[in-house]
Formats: structure tokens, sequence, C-alpha cells
């Protein structure tokens, strides 16, 4: 018999890490090849690990709570010397390990860069994830002030749960002093600091914690107003024809495929066209940078039956028709119900989607999904009395209708370009050819 060391895989591209939610073996049990071992959760979304070699569980390595970054030993199974032999763990260990340092330094740099950080003065060797850099450099914490504070993961790394709790507190304690250069600009300090109101609590009341996905759905949407000033702008468009034509042919779809087919693919269809259209909607903010995003890359905002939201991405959505998209949104999201989706399935998104209408609401102002700088919520669809142009005279007619609630980055977005974008989604949607093919 042998052992080999099971490590934590890569997730997507852009996860270096992950959280240890529960086993689903304990030590001793035997398991098989591609069986789940352990669930994860990374920022993004949790999912199940298999075994990449089939034996018995022999030691877990990491505890459920403990952080571990990609590349890292989770556990040892013990399986026969043929199938050892075989797995290059001391090749994998490497490469995870270069990948990582391949990803940190670039957000290292970064940091480092600061007038008050100079990284010569700072004696501090711990890893930090890309995560924890990445809100260093958005609440200006130099890396002196880093180094002050504690982390509860593994061998002393800081979390994100360190960096939230230290922000929380940052207000009270005493701001750690750094060497400056005269012609240093100091950053202003942050402007939101985390309070904690006071109320009261009767004995009837029900106190529950939130979940994970509840608490991390928190943070980014307070992230999300702190960095964007939101603007909304409303347009209310006829889609009649739209309606219709879904009303020929929903029946023949559903028997053909086996699957609905909503509303949702004529909306993103109109966001993907409108987004050629104006390409500086298409963006992100980097500090005092704006980068133009090539791909068009569509959120599509899904309701769980946690109640909670969570918003898979259809990479490329311009390059999709009404029935591919049709496929695509409800294959994305069925496996969001059932938590079966990848990370890499949930980030690269350059715009969003939310539709309310879903829910009965006829408009809303949704909150920007970070970092990009817009999203739509599509509202309820509506008959109501209309003015129609024909050609013997304006006559009074029953339309479809519904409402357009455009919220936008007003650092980047002015009103024109927000309010044209609206319009021109509307326009592609009231445009819609009723002899239009699947």
């Amino acid at each position: 018999m042998a052992t080999v060391e099971m490590l934590m895989p890569k997730m997507g591209e852009s996860i270096i890490e992950g959280t240890i939610l529960t086993w689903l073996k304990k030590e001793g049990d035997t398991i098989e090849q591609d069986e789940s071992v352990l669930e994860v959760a990374t920022d993004k979304v949790d999912t199940e690990v298999p075994a990449i070699h089939g034996g018995i569980l022999k030691q877990i390595l990491a505890k459920e709570g403990d952080v571990v970054a990609v590349g890292a030993p989770i556990a040892i199974i013990e399986t026969s010397a043929e199938v050892a032999a075989s797995a290059p763990v001391a090749s994998v260990q490497a490469e995870a390990k270069e990948e990582l340092i391949a990803a940190a330094p670039a957000q290292t740099s970064t940091l480092v860069a600061t007038p008050s950080a100079p990284a010569a003065t700072v004696d501090d060797d711990r890893f930090y994830s890309p995560l924890v850099l990445s809100i260093c450099k958005e609440e200006n914490i130099s890396k002196a002030e880093l180094a002050t504070i504690p982390g509860t993961g593994k061998e002393g790394r800081v979390t994100k749960q360190d960096m939230l709790n230290y922000l929380a507190n940052r207000k009270a304690a005493p701001a750690v002093a750094a060497p400056s250069a005269p012609s240093a600009k100091l950053a202003p300090a942050p402007a939101f600091v985390a309070h904690k109101v006071e109320m009261s609590i009767s004995a009837q009341d029900e106190i529950m914690e939130m979940d994970r996905m509840r608490k991390m759905i928190a943070q980014r949407m307070v992230d999300s107003k702190r960095i964007s000033p939101h603007v909304t702008s409303f347009v209310e468009a006829d889609v009649t024809n739209i309606v219709l034509w879904r009303n020929k042919v929903k029946d023949s779809y559903k028997k053909k495929e086996g699957e609905a087919f909503t509303f949702t693919p004529f909306f993103v269809q109109a966001v993907a066209r409108a987004i050629k259209d104006f390409p500086m909607i298409n963006i992100s903010v980097d500090g005092e940078n704006i980068i133009k995003k090539k791909d068009i890359n569509i959120g599509v905002a899904v309701a769980l039956p946690t109640g909670n939201l969570i918003v898979p991405v259809i990479r490329n959505a311009d390059q999709f028709n009404l029935t591919g998209l049709s496929k695509k949104i409800n294959d994305l999201a069925n496996r969001a119900r059932i938590n079966k989706l990848s990370p890499d399935e949930l980030s690269g998104g350059t715009y969003t989607v939310s539709n309310v209408g879903s829910f009965g609401n006829v408009m809303g102002t949704p909150i920007i999904m970070q970092p990009q700088v817009a999203i739509l919520a599509v509202g309820a669809i509506q008959k109501k009395p209309a003015v129609v142009e024909t050609p013997t005279g304006d006559v009074i007619a029953i339309r479809h209708k519904m409402f357009l609630s455009h919220s936008y980055d007003h650092r980047v977005v002015d009103g024109s370009l927000g309010g044209m974008f609206v319009k021109r989604v509307s326009d592609y949607l009231e445009a819609f050819d009723l002899n239009t093919e699947l």
C-alpha cells in the first residue's frame, strides 16, 4: 500500500483558495475515484470536490472552516502502490505553487506601490490572497498597516473575515504611522465604516443567523453602493410583437426541446445588441483607469430556493441566437438552483440583467454588480391602453408594455449615455420581427 496526497483543486481561473465547508467522508472510509469527498466554498460558489484516486481516506489535513490555498494538501488517501506510482504529486504541487506565485505578485505590487507603504521597511512574510490585497487597495490599507492585522487562518493567515472585522473597528483603532515622502499625496480616509445599529428585541421575535451566501450578498451590496454613485433611468417599452410571437411558438418549442421558452432570451439579445452600439457601457473601473471590455458577457440574476440570489454569466452573449440563448439561460438557471455551477460560470460578467417582473414587480432600482458599471431590471409585462399610429390616424389599442430600469455608475456613465442605452434596448425590443424563425 502507498499514500497519495489529495490537493485543493483549482476551481476557476480567478480562484486561488477555498474554505472547507463539510467533509462528506470521515477518516477510515473507503472512497471511489471521482466520488465526492468534501464540499468547498469559494467567494463565488459552493461545490463538491471528488477524489482523484480511490482508496481509504487515511487522514484529513484541513478541518471544516479552514481556508486552504489551491494546490495545498487537504487529505491523505491510502491506495495501491501502482496507483500511487502513477500520481505525479510533486509536479502537481509545484505547478499549483507556481500558479499562486504568478497570481499574487500582480496584486502585491499594487499594494507596495502606495506612497505610505515602502516595502523595504516592512518585515512581513505572511502570504496574502488576492482577495485580501484587493480589499486593502479599496480601503487604502498600507503594507505596514496590513502587517498589524491579526490573522485567524491557517498559519496566521489573514482571511476575508479578518479584514471585515478590522474595517468595522478601524475608526476606533490607532492608525499605523508610515514614513512619507515630501511629494507624496495621502489618500483620503475611507468614508464608509460599518456601524452596528442598536435595536430592541422582544420575546416573540425570532433571531436567525444569516447563511454564508446571504452574508456575502449583504457585503457585496453595501460595497457596491459605497463604490458606485448609482443613477437609474426608466423607459417603457411596447413588447407586443414579442408577446405575440412567443405565444405562437412556445408550445411547439417546449414539445420539441422539453423546456420552456421564457422572455429572458429576448431581453439578453436586445442588451447584447445595444452594448455593441454603446460599448462604453461594457466597461469597468480600476482606480483612475477605465477598462473597456471586448467580450460581451451578460449575467442573468437567478433566484434560488433559499431566497438568495446568484448571477451566472452567459459568455459572448452576442454570438447566440434566440434558441441558443434560451438553452443557455435555462441550463444555467436549472444548475444554479441545484448548486451545480462552476466558479467560472459565475465570473467574468461585463453587464447584468435582472428580471424583477417574474415577481410581479413593474420596475425596480437594481444595484450594480461590481466591477461592472451598469445593470438592467426588466419589469412585468402588462396589458395597457395606448395610442397607436396608423396610416388612417391615431387609435387606442391594447398593447403589452413593460418598464426597463437601468442603474449605472455615475462616475463613468453620464445620464446621456445611460439614458440612450436603455432607450436603444427598448427600440430593439419594440422592433422585433414577427416573421422571425427559431
